[in-house]
């Protein structure tokens, strides 16, 4: 019986049409990196700022994908700056093309918690770029039972500690009741990393059914919306 479902956002349950990528990398070249295309791939799902440095500095992601390796590591006022200017050109980018729910994800989270299991969203935006983004979309308002982001916890994923800040808002106590799903590689890391019962990769983000299929998971979704029909919901 799964209590919790433990989703990410962008890409999972959100559509921004992915702009939080071309915003990082943009902002990772303005700042002096040469990220490749599989270099940022390779840091799909972390937290931003991590992300960030790692490009600068050119170290590998999931994969060992990434640009020139060897660079000394950028100093803080850099990735600072740079992180700032991303925040800058995601709120932009954002403006111009507004993100909306994926098809199906808003009946599936209300079906969720109609049959008694809870939902939280969990994050590589920070709490200020998160909170603009759900009230875009009108889920700032008790349409979730909490919402975690990479500034809530030490580290971000692979680590589990999202998951585990989402059981501990959420008062769920045992990680064999709760369901993981995102639309890259490390949220599955993450799901497994935090013993979930279920550990689902989406097909709705920017990493496919080859790269998600790869690492440790026990589903393989269209969506979020095909969440009910796996656990059941609606068949009683």
């Amino acid at each position: 019986m799964i209590e919790l479902a433990v989703l990410d956002i962008a890409g999972t349950t959100v559509e921004e049409h992915g702009a939080v990528y071309v915003a990082l990398e943009q902002a990772v070249r303005a700042a002096g990196g040469a990220p490749d295309a599989a270099a940022i791939h390779a840091w799909m799902g972390a937290g931003k700022r991590e992300a960030i440095t790692a490009l600068l500095t050119g170290e590998p992601g999931e994969f060992g994908e990434s640009g020139e390796s060897g660079n000394p590591t950028p100093a803080p006022e850099t990735v600072d700056g740079a992180f700032a200017d991303f925040r800058k050109r995601l709120h932009a980018a954002y403006a111009d093309t507004p993100p909306a729910p994926l098809p199906g994800v808003p009946e599936a989270i209300t079906a969720l918690r109609a049959a008694g299991v809870k939902v939280a969203l969990t994050t590589g935006f920070d709490r200020e770029v998160t909170g603009a983004l759900l009230g875009a979309i009108g889920w700032d308002d008790g349409f979730l039972d909490a919402v975690v982001c990479i500034d809530d916890v030490r580290a971000g994923r692979p680590a589990p500690y999202m998951i585990f800040r989402a059981m501990e808002e959420t008062g769920v106590h045992d990680v064999g009741r709760v369901l993981v799903a995102g639309d890259t590689v490390r949220d599955l890391r993450a799901g497994t990393n935090a013993g979930a019962a279920i550990v689902a990769g989406v097909l709705t983000g920017g990493q496919d059914a080859a790269a998600l299929g790869a690492v440790r998971h026990t589903h393989l979704l269209p969506g979020v919306a095909a969440i009910p029909a796996l656990l059941g919901l609606g068949r009683r």
